[in-house]
């Protein structure tokens, strides 16, 4: 593939997500391919997607980011969110003569249900359940730039309802030559269901574009990133459509609803990273998601919503990360990851 050829794919990845009508917010189907499966990606804000290492659970977040230093890796990830919801993934990552690929498969279990009929009698139990099942490819096309794609199989059954969907993820990432900076850019979740829950309808995909940018600062121990998400729908704010003018008690004055301006808009669409290299077996994660914070905050007591933290620790043959993010007072999020290169445990 040609440096021509990568252009064509890339302006691909700048207009895809603009022929697919985009929003968030509840009103797309399979909102877990939104979320985040390993404690390194909890803990810098769910989309991390702009280092380029040997962990194999950056493949998941951006395929481009797949590389020869992440072959023979396995990971097992596993959250605790509030409900008693719990979800989790597996990936490996190998390597072929077309190029690198790491299977994975992703659940999300929501607990168990109460069933009750129309009457309110209750008659058992049930457990809603989602899966993805799919795999990350990457190939380089010159030393400084990789490409990549994630295929998936989605299924959700709750109760006796079930919904399919297939989705493709298309990115490519820059790295300098003294690896310090990386660029990189995702369309996300392009693709459709072709199977709905009970009607014959068929509901859009959480279909999402992003760039971020990671800078690691020469002789010191910090590495910042900036990921613009959403970049496929300028105005991501809710708007409740239950709030009305009021009528100031003073003056007498009509007072329109105040909805969010220019700066407010944009504002939303950044996430802030960094990781504290604190040593070569330890770094320290911190990531602050303004607009996580502006939608799930409780007005009177914001806390720390929209901040998220985490550790990782490397040792011989293993390697051990904790996530931890703060949506709001009345819930967070626990994510721990046990990732090891399988290769160095045979004899």
């Amino acid at each position: 593939m040609n440096i021509v050829k990568f252009y064509i794919y890339l302006i691909t990845l700048v207009f895809l997500p603009r022929i697919f009508y985009a929003q968030i917010g509840g009103i797309n189907t399979f909102p877990m391919l939104d979320m985040g499966f390993s404690a390194r990606s909890i803990a810098l804000g769910t989309d991390f997607i702009s280092v380029k290492d040997q962990d194999v659970t950056m493949a998941l977040n951006n395929p481009s980011l797949l590389n020869e230093k992440m072959l023979h890796q396995g990971s097992v990830n596993q959250s605790f969110s509030a409900g008693g919801i719990s979800y989790g993934m597996v990936n490996y990552a190998f390597k072929t003569k077309i190029g690198l690929f790491a299977p994975a498969v992703r659940y999300l279990n929501y607990g168990t249900f109460q069933r009750t009929n129309n009457n309110g009698t209750e008659e058992g139990k049930f457990n809603p359940f989602d899966a993805i099942i799919g795999t990350s490819y990457s190939r380089m096309l010159n030393p400084r730039i990789s490409v990549g794609a994630n295929l998936n199989v989605i299924f959700s059954q709750l109760e006796i309802y079930n919904a399919f969907g297939i989705s493709l993820d298309l990115a490519s990432a820059y790295q300098s030559k003294d690896s310090n900076l990386l660029v990189t850019v995702i369309a996300k979740n392009a693709g459709f269901q072709f199977k709905d829950y009970y009607t014959k309808s068929k509901q859009s995909l959480p279909i999402e574009f992003q760039m971020a940018i990671s800078y690691k600062i020469k002789h010191a121990p910090f590495r910042f990133s900036l990921l613009a998400h959403h970049l496929n729908q300028w105005d991501i704010t809710y708007r409740d459509p239950n709030l009305k003018p009021t009528k100031d008690p003073l003056t007498g004055e009509i007072v329109p609803v105040k909805y969010a301006g220019w700066g407010e808009k944009l504002a939303r669409h950044f996430t802030y990273q960094v990781e504290v290299l604190i040593s070569k077996n330890m770094t320290f994660n911190l990531a602050f998601d303004y607009h996580r914070r502006q939608e799930m905050k409780l007005v009177e007591r914001p806390g720390i919503s929209g901040f998220s933290t985490g550790l990782n620790l490397n040792f011989k043959k293993i390697s051990f990360a904790y996530g931890f993010a703060y949506y709001s007072r009345a819930g967070f999020n626990n994510t721990l990851t046990l990732r090891s290169n399988l290769k160095t445990w045979r004899k």
